[in-house]
């Protein structure tokens, strides 16, 4: 099937805003060359990412904004375990049903749980995301069709997230089939746990307001306590981990009731 003329526009701004985020600038000819496209159809394109703050435009081209440092460590996070992490996210993404209200948390794991939705899904498949999340936002941009709450509140740069009463008044109005969450460590006496209190609040109202809870962390945050606790191992319905895992944190997750899924 063709794409339409909208969806070939997203695809076209998500690729010069990758180029650009590797290089930090290029010129509109070389646009023009690369994407097969009209002089006019390249300037539509960075007019679109430099309102939505992707760009800065300059005679003949265009430069990547001026880096964030905070957005910056949430895109190294990101990079941490990468390999461990798209392993863990497409297991966990092939839980999703059509029609599911889905929660993510602001984690950089649970961002790689809603790249790995398979696109049949994004089309077609109903899906509501909620989400605090400003980077899982912007990748739902790139959606044919979603269908995104985003939750207000109060900023904090170093998770690019929303947090804070505004964000949980929110969620107690949603009831979700699924929670993706992450964590900074998870123990079977402790728990879950993660870094900060407000993001611990909002994932602990998250826990409450869906149907499963799913964490999704790599092996290395499996025995290890983390700074705020969140839930008690059984509040969790699947630990979605890589093959590292401890046998014993495995086996005990399991002797809990907590389905484990080793990707």
């Amino acid at each position: 099937m063709a794409l339409s003329e909208d969806h070939k526009s997203v695809d076209r701004q998500a690729r010069i805003a990758a180029w650009l985020e590797e290089r930090g600038s290029i010129r509109t000819a070389e646009l023009v060359s690369a994407l097969g496209v009209t002089d006019t159809s390249v300037r539509r394109d960075l007019a679109v990412l430099q309102a939505q703050g992707r760009l800065v435009r300059v005679h003949g081209g265009a430069l990547a904004p001026p880096r964030d440092p905070r957005a910056a460590r949430f895109a190294e996070q990101s990079r941490l375990r990468l390999g461990e992490k798209r392993r863990i996210a497409a297991a966990a993404a092939a839980l999703i049903r059509p029609g599911e209200v889905l929660l993510f948390d602001a984690g950089t794991t649970a961002f790689q749980v809603a790249a790995h939705i398979p696109e049949a899904l994004r089309a077609t498949g109903m899906l509501t995301v909620v989400t605090n999340s400003y980077p899982l936002v912007n990748e739902l941009r790139t959606w044919p069709a979603p269908n995104c709450i985003f939750l207000g509140g109060l900023y904090l740069p170093d998770y690019q997230a929303s947090v804070g009463p505004i964000a949980l008044s929110q969620l107690r109005d949603i009831t979700a089939d699924r929670a993706f969450l992450g964590a900074d460590g998870l123990t079977l006496d402790g728990g879950m746990t993660t870094a900060h209190v407000l993001m611990a609040d909002l994932d602990r109202t998250m826990a409450e307001r869906a149907r499963m809870v799913v964490l999704v962390a790599d092996s290395w945050k499996l025995g290890r306590a983390g700074f705020f606790p969140v839930l008690p191992v059984d509040r969790l319905t699947i630990v979605v981990t890589d093959q590292g895992a401890s046998p014993e944190i495995v086996s005990g997750l399991r002797r809990k009731g907590v389905e484990v899924i080793l990707a």
